[in-house]
């Protein structure tokens, strides 16, 4: 697969404020999720992939072009921003039409494309209500249509989850999904980081304006290895299974809360404590009822890297 993006020590700041710093990356293209916390770059990183915006220092290539004031450039991205700005006084509708007609198609086709677009981020007959009185969800879902409208190769969405509620989640996911499956490359970032892996494997984590890990998420887990992992577990005689375990050479720590009888327990050899577990059930009649790891989870692999 071809390069989509490639940053060579991509710089930004706004003054003194430091939003990308020595940036180097490479994504190979089809659906990347960006995650990292408030503050991390990526907003900045988006809006310099989209072209809104210019590095102050390094250089950004996306599909072969560099993308600030780039017009031809352009025709090929749809940007879903993060920010609320959207023409009040039209209705969603007349906003997609208006800015399908800035990208040079005449009048009923920028009108078929609205419509179409608006279908596919499921606006409804909303869509001929002015935007001023949208919902958070339906001003995400015209936004997102007016970055669909015109067929880009590559669409860029700066967490395009936000306001919308559980079954509109789903909807905006699983639309994300068939525009991935239908060749057209997607770069989304989101703190609803569960929902981005049930997306795709492939993620960009970024830290402080700098890269802080990149792959699938299987491999980001495989750099974990020097942590120990955690598991929780639920049983009838939670004392007598705290004493068995702290026998066992690789567990590292057992905590026991007194006011549910839970243990957190902390091993660095996840797979035989497992058997070892196996064995002391067996044998000690502890009456295990739940066992979990958590920090199997994209949330956890991210609070180990950035902790």
């Amino acid at each position: 697969m071809s390069e989509l993006v490639v940053a060579d020590k991509l710089g930004r700041w706004y003054g003194q404020v430091v939003g990308l710093s020595e940036l180097s990356l490479t994504i190979e293209g089809g659906v990347t999720g960006l995650v990292g916390p408030n503050g991390a770059g990526k907003s900045t990183f988006l809006k310099l992939i989209a072209g809104e915006i210019k590095p102050s220092r390094g250089s950004l290539r996306v599909l072969g072009h560099r993308p600030f004031a780039n017009r031809a450039y352009f025709e090929h991205v749809g940007f879903v921003p993060q920010q609320e700005a959207i023409y009040e006084s039209m209705t969603g509708f007349e906003v997609v039409e208006f800015l399908m007609r800035l990208h040079g198609f005449g009048a009923s086709e920028a009108q078929r494309r609205a419509d179409a677009a608006l279908d596919r981020a499921g606006l409804g007959e909303a869509r001929h209500r002015k935007t001023a009185g949208y919902s958070k969800g339906m001003r995400q879902r015209t936004k997102l249509a007016q970055a669909i409208a015109h067929e880009p190769q590559l669409i860029v969405a700066d967490e395009p989850l936000n306001g919308l509620d559980p079954v509109g989640r789903a909807d905006i996911l699983r639309l994300f999904a068939e525009i991935g499956a239908q060749g057209v490359h997607v770069i989304v970032s989101s703190h609803v980081l569960h929902e981005i892996e049930s997306l795709t494997p492939n993620i960009v984590l970024i830290h402080r304006g700098r890269l802080f890990a990149q792959g699938a998420v299987s491999d980001i887990r495989r750099l974990l290895s020097r942590h120990p992992r955690r598991v929780e577990i639920r049983a009838r005689e939670p004392r007598r299974l705290a004493a068995a375990l702290i026998g066992i050479e690789h567990v590292t720590s057992v905590k026991l809360a007194p006011s549910d009888g839970s243990l957190s327990v902390e091993t660095s050899e996840i797979e035989p404590f497992f058997t070892e577990l196996t064995s002391i059930a067996a044998r000690e009649r502890v009456g295990i009822t739940a066992v979990e790891s958590p920090d199997a989870s994209l949330e956890a692999v991210f609070d180990y890297l950035v902790g």
